[in-house]
């Protein structure tokens, strides 16, 4: 069973990617906190905000021209698109358009009106789109209707003032050939010289007067407003579904980020591959969640349960594993915490061996807070301990008792009790006479210890039960606490031969429970705080650290 831990391969990455997820569902209040942020934030956004109404106007360019139905003419000629975009947001239009919606009774400066004027250009088109957003309707189509006609009349001065330009230029051109050509006609005589320049002249003032010409007939229309801007009917920008669809999606994201990061700096085990790397040993099982049974921690022996199903497959798993068949002893302990789990699974996991006919012993070695008897009730038939005082006898005397377990069979408890010096009792020779039960044919011995690295007593027994169990719960245990564990096992001469998880407590689970200790005068588990440590103890530091002698012979068996 004990086999090395396999590396993560490079095939393994899919089942890596879906461990991750996982692990980031549970911290599910993250993510709720994150999309209810975002929730918030897009009605707030949506509820507050002033509804702004825009109106669209088109206007399709065009340069001027002499016969725009002739053959080969270009719509396009001579213009450049992104400058006349340029043009349409000037301030140069803003003022013009500024003087007409003062006349109309808006007054606005040039600034505020162009901040809100977006002027676009569909692809491939000669086409300049005006949208103006607008506190309202009227409002908005008015400022649309004054900037596309002030651009269209800006445009139109330029061209017509650049034709009156260029016709003065010819005219001035004009002037004085046409006294050369007067001074020539006043000359007598008709020599070949003066009738040459004559005709000259004459085709010079044609050339010029024909271009003035053409320009005075060309047609300075600007260009058409194609699309007039009209009174929009519905304000404006995403509506209050969209904004809720969009914060939730945001907050999502915005959950997923605070989760990676929680799990980032998360020192509890984040995935069973991580505990088995951890702790250096297979995943034995994981429990089901399911209600207790009249209170009692068995779950052996109830028809129809998922729990005991899974009890047994691990006792099976055990059962077949060459280092517990060998010595076919059993040391079941928690890391932290109350070891109520770890009491619940050795006992499962005694009635399981049980039902498999071998000879079991369980030995309740806590013997600080002992409850396995009492947990067990009417089962646990025997001589019981005196559990608010002190025997004379010391344990395990007169601990002994017979647990039937209904349809499986029965095991022998040697029940837990309150002792001065723990760890010299969990040393002593009848605890070593029991433990040996273990050689005998068909025998199974399984200890129950307290958590491990809370007390040492589990370490005091581990050079007589060198199998260990780690029950724990996947959400408390830290991989510290894992690794720490396997090194303190290790080096008792001991070997971890799996870990089993159950699924802990839930609040109002572990509120009943520290209810009902508080209520209890004197027997059971004292109260434990939340990171799973019990009371403090005073007195001999034996009480909480025993140190048993060393033996040189001894060694990893």
């Amino acid at each position: 069973m004990n086999q090395p831990i396999r590396a993560l391969e490079d095939q393994d990455e899919p089942a890596l990617l879906r461990d991750q997820f996982r692990q980031l569902l549970r911290y599910r209040s993250l993510l709720a906190a994150g999309v209810l942020v975002g929730l918030v934030g897009g009605g707030w956004l949506a509820l507050s905000g002033e509804e702004s109404y825009t109106s669209t106007g088109e206007v399709v360019v065009r340069s001027a021209a002499s016969d725009p139905f002739a053959a080969g003419a270009s719509a396009d000629k001579g213009i450049n698109i992104g400058s006349e975009r340029q043009t349409a947001v000037s301030d140069t239009v803003g003022t013009l358009a500024v003087t007409t919606l003062a006349g109309q009774g808006d007054r606005v400066a040039v600034g505020r009106l162009l901040s809100g004027l977006q002027v676009t250009n569909p692809p491939n088109t000669l086409v300049l789109r005006f949208a103006y957003t607008g506190r309202t309707p009227a409002l908005a189509r008015a400022r649309a209707q004054a900037l596309a006609d002030a651009y269209l009349e800006i445009r139109r001065q330029r061209t017509e003032n650049s034709i009156a330009h260029m016709v003065d230029g010819y005219r001035a051109q004009l002037t004085p050939l046409t006294e050369q050509r007067d001074q020539l006609a006043a000359q007598t005589g008709n020599s070949n010289d003066v009738t040459s320049a004559r005709a000259n002249l004459v085709v010079a003032i044609s050339e010029l007067s024909r271009k003035i010409s053409e320009l005075r007939a060309l047609d300075t229309t600007p260009g058409y407003l194609t699309k007039k801007p009209a009174a929009p009917t519905e304000p404006t920008g995403a509506g209050l579904p969209l904004l809720l669809g969009l914060g939730g999606a945001v907050g999502l994201a915005l959950g997923l980020l605070l989760s990676w990061v929680r799990l980032v700096f998360d020192p509890a085990v984040r995935s069973t591959r991580e505990l088995v790397r951890s702790l250096g040993a297979p995943l034995l099982g994981t429990l089901p969640r399911e209600r207790a049974y009249g209170g009692s921690p068995l779950a052996i022996g109830r028809s129809g349960s998922r729990l005991a199903e899974e009890y047994r497959a691990v006792a099976f798993r055990l059962a077949y594993d060459p280092s517990f068949a060998e010595r076919r002893r059993l040391l079941v302990t928690a890391p932290r915490g109350d070891g109520a789990a770890a009491a619940a699974a050795a006992a499962n996991l005694a009635a399981a061996f049980a039902e498999m006919g071998r000879d079991v012993i369980l030995v309740e070695a806590d013997l600080r807070t002992p409850a396995l008897a009492r947990d067990l009730g009417p089962a646990a038939q025997g001589s019981r301990p005196r559990w608010a005082t002190r025997g004379r006898r010391a344990w395990p005397s007169d601990s002994q008792m017979n647990v039937d377990v209904p349809g499986s069979g029965a095991f022998t408890l040697i029940a837990g009790r309150r002792t001065d010096n723990v760890p010299r009792a969990l040393t002593s020779a009848p605890v070593g006479r029991i433990v040996a039960e273990g050689d005998r044919p068909g025998a199974v011995v399984i200890v129950l210890a307290p958590p491990v690295l809370s007390y040492a007593d589990a370490v005091a027994l581990i050079d007589r039960v060198e199998g260990v169990v780690v029950v724990c719960d996947p959400r408390e245990v830290h991989r510290s606490d894992l690794e720490r564990i396997r090194e303190i096992i290790g080096a008792a001469g001991g070997c971890v031969l799996g870990a089993l998880l159950h699924p802990g407590l839930s609040r109002p689970e572990r509120r009943a429970r520290r209810k009902a200790a508080k209520r209890r005068p004197g027997g059971g588990r004292p109260a434990r705080d939340e990171a799973g440590h019990g009371p403090e103890h005073t007195g001999d530091p034996a009480e909480t650290l025993g140190l048993r002698p060393f033996d040189s012979t001894a060694g990893h068996r």
